[in-house]
Order: structure tokens, then sequence, then C-alpha cells
């Protein structure tokens, strides 16, 4: 999702000015508007935990609002590996969300978490919820945006706009009306990802989707993982074997760098 700044407006920023209020920065009245107070209270906030100061509230700027708190002996130096070329600001920001929705999920051991990782290895490796872009598995020559996934039944997609509206995000890249559908009840927002899509790359809902998402298929995710079946595990979250490589590359390093013993607190 866009960052926020100086001059936005809306439910988000009145959500970002809560979360800075209770981490102790205060934004001023709590009114939804991004103004001075609301930029001074990001910057703030922003030198307090390491991140580049510059007032705008986007990824990883939400992702330490709301992951403070969060302890694990997961730590960067053990998962910078397995994202070679990532930037490690994006690890330290991110990860704790990742693990406090996969502890949520009752999915904290060392099989599960070496499978997230490697799903986002091979979704989004820069570590940051992203938006599926225009290519030619989405966009037919000339066309729509997004427009080969607008009637596509196995996605519940019901024509034009769907898919654009339904385009994959997130760290596990959601795609369908029906799979929106299905995950908005599961977290319990009712129908706000049909309603609002947009809110499945921000990165709380993004981390608890994408745990989400494994649990939904857990039982067989660990039957193929104790297979050591690499190519089936990565079958059950994107239907085929795109991005294999990468997950295969990742849970592999991951194999003797992440703990026997996953350990992750919420304080």
């Amino acid at each position: 999702m866009a960052a926020l700044k100086s001059g936005a407006s809306g439910p988000r920023v009145r959500t970002l000015q809560q979360l800075l209020q209770q981490r102790g920065f205060d934004p001023g009245e709590l009114n939804g508007v991004f103004g001075p107070g609301t930029e001074a209270a990001v910057r703030a906030f922003q030198a307090s935990v390491g991140l580049s100061v510059d007032g705008q509230a986007g990824p990883n700027t939400f992702a330490a609002l709301e992951a403070a708190g969060v302890t694990s002996n997961i730590t960067v130096d053990i998962v910078a590996p397995l994202f070679p070329g990532t930037p490690r600001a994006n690890i330290q920001f991110q990860l704790p969300s990742v693990l406090k929705a996969l502890l949520d999920r009752q999915l904290a051991d060392k099989s599960m978490v070496l499978m997230a990782l490697g799903t986002i290895r091979a979704e989004t490796a820069s570590f940051e919820p992203i938006e599926e872009m225009v290519s030619q598995f989405n966009t037919p020559p000339g066309g729509p945006d997004f427009s080969l996934y607008d009637s596509r039944s196995d996605l519940g997609n019901q024509g034009p706009p769907d898919g654009a509206n339904f385009r994959g995000r997130g760290f596990v890249q959601l795609t369908g009306r029906a799979n929106y559908t299905q995950f908005s009840k599961v977290l319990g927002l009712g129908t706000q990802l049909v309603d609002t899509p947009e809110l499945a790359a921000d990165p709380t809902l993004a981390a608890q989707l994408l745990a989400a998402f494994l649990k939904d298929k857990e039982q067989r995710i660990r039957s193929v993982l104790t297979a050591n079946d690499l190519a089936a595990a990565r079958k059950l979250v994107n239907g085929g074997s795109h991005g294999l490589a990468n997950f295969t590359d990742a849970y592999t390093r991951g194999l003797t760098l992440i703990p026997d013993a996953v350990q992750v607190q919420v304080v």
C-alpha cells in the first residue's frame, strides 16, 4: 500500500495515529488527518527504532508500530541469508509481524516457519507485502490490466473489474474474489477484504493472511514437508511451480539456520 504522508486523511491515518499514541508518540488529535502533529510523531518514532526518518508511514513504519513487543530467537541475522539481496531493514521490521501471526495460528515451529519464509521468498523476495504487477500471465497484449483474471471461475471472479480488484497481494499473493471472501471471514473481518481489497497489502494483515492461508492447508503441508517434497509444498500455496527455485533455496538454507526449538513471545 502507498505510504501515508502529510495531507492524507481517512481510516488508515486514524489507525496510524492510534498506534503512535499507543507507543508513546503523541500525534495530537485522533482525527484521521495527517497533519504536522502526526508527521512529528512519525518522525520521532522512526528515529527511535532506527528507520529512515522521512515523516511518511510506509510498510516498515506500520510494521514496526504494529509488531512492537514481539521477541524471538529467529533473528534478522538468521533470516537474512535466506533472502540474498533483500534490504535488512525490511526483514528487521516485517519479520516480527510474520512470527506473531504464525504464533497466533499455532504455526510457530521450525517446519511452518520455514514454509512461511520460503513462501515469502518465492512471492515477494523484498520481504515486503506487495501488489501483483502487470504481466503476460494476467494481462493480454493491448488489453486492460489484469483482465485475464476477470472471469476465472477457479478464482471466484465474476467479470470486470474483479481481475484488477482481486489481484495478488501481500506476502502470499492472495488472489481472486473467492480467496478474499474466505480469508476475510477467517480473520474476522466480515467483508472488509472484499469491499477494500487493498487492505490485503497492509503489513499486519498480510502477515495474518499468510499464516491463515498456511493454517488452512496445514496438514497437507506438514505431510509433504515430512516427505521432503518441496515441490508439492510449493504447489499447495501457488497451485504450480512458479517460484519453486527461490522457495527451495530459502527452505534449504533455513534448515541449518533456523533453531530446532523456535521461540516466539509477545510481551
